[in-house]
């Protein structure tokens, strides 16, 4: 939806130009934004929308009268992220001409920027931002991966094992690092079973894409344990052109927080605390 903050309409830019954009970046987004396929997502609430209400409150100490006592609502507050690219306006003729390969090569790296960006500060945290994520949050051991995939298995079935003893319920995902992901998508276990079916047995759930995870996560997703609220949804704006290239970014606002810390047990690499 486009919003006037964005600035759109001061863009040289076709209303055919718009429609190829948007169609780009949400192909793009919806593959790499792997995170909010295993959280609860809340949202769009306008750009307006400025602090999620976490139903807690604070003493204010010395209220202004005697006989009074006073409460602060505790909130927290969105971040605002921006990925910024740009697009050669002969690209963008071309597109209004009628051309099928239009490079739009800056919004694609924009798109997989934001959602790494995203996918690390719900997984892993941001400490900057008051943002305490999945990751950092769990109260469960972690568990080291080993080398050999073969043993892959047992290491899910362990982690899937001390969720359910902690009470919570499947089904269960797991998101995975691309690195970590081409290599369990690629393996095949003893007997020539795929390595990928085995797991998504194990989970009952999906195998996840999610450029900027270290190592594995798995997650319930029974729903009500991560919680994502989005202010302004993803969207293009415009910042700027000159005499060659319109320069634009992609844009939205957001708030995380862990409700069920017990509820996702992190995998790690085998040397070290996380694996890449």
């Amino acid at each position: 939806m486009t919003q006037n903050h964005l600035l759109r309409e001061h863009a040289p830019i076709s209303d055919k130009g718009w429609e190829l954009l948007d169609k780009e970046a949400r192909e793009h987004l919806t593959v790499a934004l792997g995170a909010r396929k295993l959280v609860d997502f809340v949202g769009p609430l306008g750009w307006e929308h400025s602090a999620t209400n976490l139903g807690r409150v604070e003493p204010i100490l010395a209220p202004p009268e005697s006989g009074i006592t006073a409460n602060r609502r505790r909130t927290l507050s969105l971040v605002e992220v921006r990925s910024e690219f740009s697009v050669d306006r002969s690209e963008l003729l071309a597109n209004d001409a009628g051309a099928a390969d239009v490079d739009l090569q800056s919004l694609d790296d924009a798109a997989v920027r934001m959602a790494s960006a995203e996918n690390t500060a719900v997984l892993h945290g941001w400490p900057q931002a008051s943002m305490p994520g999945v990751t950092d949050s769990s109260t469960n051991p972690k568990i080291p991966r080993v080398e050999d995939f073969n043993d892959y298995p047992k290491r899910v079935a362990k982690a899937v094992a001390m969720l359910l003893r902690n009470g919570i319920g499947g089904p269960f995902g797991m998101a995975m690092g691309p690195g970590h992901y081409t290599a369990v998508m690629e393996f095949t276990e003893r007997g020539g079973y795929l390595l990928a079916d085995h797991l998504r047995n194990i989970l009952g759930g999906p195998l996840i894409w999610a450029p900027g995870v270290s190592g594995a996560i798995v997650v319930s997703l029974r729903g009500g344990d991560f919680l994502f609220e989005s202010g302004q949804d993803l969207s293009v704006g415009y910042s700027h052109h000159d005499a060659d290239s319109v320069h634009l970014y992609l844009e939205q606002s957001f708030s995380f927080r862990v409700a069920t810390p017990e509820a996702a047990v992190w995998l790690t690499g085998s040397n070290e605390d996380s694996a890449q």
